[in-house]
């Protein structure tokens, strides 16, 4: 029997369910669009086990912080799954799935891409119930969705989830932020003297980052309206923190890995304004409740930029041709990404965004 749901059918839920394994053992972004269908296999499992099988991160993250995630197994590195964190070790997946099948799962859900490599991971659970996404070269699971890459993918997730008889308690990723969050932002920045706003310029893709010297002008504009800056990055963005912090030409406030995930949770949440390009950090926060300006490429701002307009703005750039050979990068190119397919070029495709169309996009928020 399909039931009514907010986003489409729903299908009936698996009976006597204890313990349900999600794989989703990406990266940060990745993971905060899948929170809406999480809570929505909690609402719709109340007293079910949820185990997520995740990358090391995960384990982190969700050690001691509420949500619907109970416990974190932590995958171990195969193709198409993850790759291995830096000094990681070694260990089989044989291993760890002969493990896992002890566990017991009544139910297993795949939402880590198309299934061509994950598909197999899931069903070596054992679990009594498989579903989760399929692409045209994955194996079928025992209820499955066709993945289609241009999708939301908030929705993506929250239509697995109705599989399996969850249907969408909401469409906003939440993540709690907890006091030891908020305790290590406060003691690397120390007392607020001014109301703060966080610039990211960093992106794994180099196609989706802004100029550096565009988010210095934005750090400009809004030091000068009053606002403490804080630059934020990882220890492999170092040198494009830098680049912000040297053409400022204003004090602001680089923080490169001074900050674990949850740290920069906490930090997120006690600023009024985050711009970032679109990757892990500007969807955190906007899951901790900060309003937030995104740089996206057209083809992303499908996936990733939340519909809602009451506290974010997602800017676009609606280029579609490589900057440097000109190859158009839309048609006949899976997933549909700039620069994939026969293009070996990987500059920015969201140059061409002004950066006043930024600024007026962060003043509105930060005034309103």
């Amino acid at each position: 029997m399909v039931a009514p749901n907010l986003l489409g059918p729903t299908a009936e839920r698996v009976p006597d369910v204890e313990r349900i394994a999600v794989l989703r053992a990406n990266a940060l972004g990745d993971f905060i669009f899948l929170l809406p269908a999480l809570d929505a296999v909690r609402a719709a499992y109340p007293e079910s086990e949820i185990v997520l099988l995740g990358a090391p991160w995960h384990a982190k993250l969700w050690r001691d912080r509420p949500g619907p995630v109970d416990r974190v197994l932590v995958v171990p590195p195969a193709p198409g799954i993850r790759a291995p964190d830096l000094g990681e070790p070694e260990s089989a997946m044989d291993d760890f799935l002969a493990a896992a099948r002890k566990e017991r799962f009544d139910l297993a859900l795949q939402v880590h891409g198309g299934g061509a490599n994950s598909n197999p991971v899931v069903a070596a659970l054992g679990a009594r119930v498989t579903a989760g996404l399929r692409a045209e070269d994955a194996p079928p699971l025992d209820r499955w969705l066709r993945y289609v890459y241009y999708q939301h993918e908030v929705i993506r997730y929250l239509e697995v989830a109705a599989l399996v008889g969850a249907p969408a308690t909401t469409i906003v990723p939440t993540l709690a932020v907890t006091d030891a969050d908020r305790a290590e932002a406060a003691e690397v920045l120390g007392p607020v003297e001014r109301p703060r706003v966080a610039l990211h310029p960093g992106a794994t893709d180099t196609r989706r980052r802004w100029p550096p010297e565009r988010f210095a002008e934005v750090a400009r504009e809004l030091h000068g309206d009053g606002y403490e800056v804080l630059v934020t990055g990882t220890p492999a963005e170092q040198e494009v923190v830098d680049r912000v912090v040297a053409a400022a030409g204003v004090p602001v406030r680089p923080l490169v890995g001074a900050l674990s995930l949850g740290g920069l949770a906490g930090c997120y949440a006690g600023c009024a304004l985050v711009v970032s390009n679109d990757t892990g950090p500007l969807h955190l926060a906007a899951a901790v409740g900060t309003a937030t300006v995104g740089v996206f490429w057209v083809g992303n701002l499908i996936n990733t930029a939340t519909p809602l307009r009451g506290r974010h703005r997602p800017i676009s750039s609606w280029t579609v041709h490589c900057p440097v050979c000109g190859v158009d990068c839309t048609p006949g190119i899976y997933p549909h990404r700039p620069g994939d397919g026969e293009c070996p070029h990987r500059d920015s495709f969201v140059t061409d965004i002004p950066t006043a169309e930024v600024t007026e996009a962060a003043r509105e928020l930060l005034t309103t």
